[in-house]
């Protein structure tokens, strides 16, 4: 059988509740071969949270990444980077922020060099890593940053995957009032083409198709409440057909979600970051997953915050880590299949 390089995970930030989730997604996931993943974190962290927490969880120290073969049934594989300050459950730090992000860095660069097969990031407190210098809105635009600093020519795209749903946000992290001027025919256009050929190329779908909403109430009705629709999003879809791709819309934000509309489409484009993810969370709030499309290899995350206030409390669910590195696992096959 060919060798499969494992799934990475890194620790997130060690204050919340991604060390804790990810003992449980192993305990889960440990008789499952083809979720084999290793851990970028703090083994003595991990240690003293299973034992507060009472769980006699394995947890296996490994020198290079090819070393977990043996062992991940019988253990968590981790690749210990010493945290600079022992956490404190539900307090960040600034002195563990640059550890953080260099843990991201190191899992993305052993994917750029296939030691890894996909990487799984456990979340981050974003405002913690600026007293570290991190400049970028969140992991995407910092994953594409270093997949480009080491020549690739990335046009990164979110996607919340959930409830049978596969939904884009065209713009992203930034207030309400500015998407009509951060939205663009391009970004349309540029973003469809690669949801359909990474819908190929990493999910198995043959034929994609798409759809796309609209901005305004009713998707403008004509104009009459807007016209974004008419002169931006509408001529957009017109060029994805020219390229045939197919493509339904602008549909109405309203009624895109049914499962009537649902059955039309593989994946849908929105015009905005909480057009997409309130009905992939109200369809599967516990099991949504975040992935990175038009990188130079596979990402996922668990489309979930930090969880500060249950940190430590053994409460935080894992289905959202566990279906992120289940949704990794399936890429990685498809992928390899393409």
């Amino acid at each position: 059988m060919k060798y499969q390089p494992p799934i990475i995970l890194t620790a997130g930030e060690p204050s919340g509740i991604g060390p804790e989730i990810a003992i449980k997604a192993w305990q889960e996931l440990r008789g499952d071969s083809l979720c084999s993943f290793i851990m970028l974190a703090d083994i003595d962290h991990l240690r003293a949270l299973a034992g507060t927490l009472g769980w006699n969880a394995k947890l296996l120290p490994i020198r290079e990444i090819e070393d977990y073969k043996p062992h991940f049934a019988d253990g968590l594989p981790i690749l210990h980077r010493p945290l600079p300050q022992r956490p404190q459950p539900g307090k960040t730090t600034s002195e563990n922020a640059g550890w953080v992000i260099s843990l991201i860095r190191e899992a993305a660069e052993k994917c750029l060099k296939g030691s890894a097969s996909a990487l799984v990031t456990n979340p981050i407190q974003k405002e913690s890593l600026y007293t570290a210098g991190f400049s970028y809105q969140g992991h995407t635009d910092y994953l594409a940053a270093i997949a480009r600093e080491h020549g690739h020519d990335t046009h990164e795209v979110m996607m919340l995957v959930g409830g049978g749903l596969r939904a884009v946000p065209v713009t992203v992290h930034i207030p309400l009032k500015d998407v009509p001027t951060h939205l663009s025919q391009d970004a349309i256009i540029n973003q469809a083409r690669i949801v359909a050929r990474e819908l190929q190329s990493k999910f198995g779908v043959n034929k994609p198709r798409l759809a796309v909403t609209g901005l305004n109430p009713h998707a403008g009705e004509n104009g009459s409440m807007g016209r974004e629709e008419l002169d931006m999003i509408a001529p957009a879809i017109a060029a994805l057909r020219s390229e045939s791709i197919q493509v339904a819309g602008p549909l109405p934000a309203d009624s895109a979600f049914t499962p009537e509309m649902r059955a039309t489409y593989d994946a849908i484009l929105c015009m905005y970051h909480d057009q997409a993810l309130i009905p992939v969370k109200a369809l599967d709030f516990h099991g949504g997953v975040n992935v990175t499309l038009g990188l130079p290899f596979i990402r996922t995350s668990p489309d979930h915050g930090t969880a500060l206030a249950l940190a430590s409390s053994g409460k935080a669910k894992p289905d959202s880590l566990i279906a992120a590195i289940k949704l990794a696992a399936a890429m990685v096959q498809k992928a390899a299949s393409a």
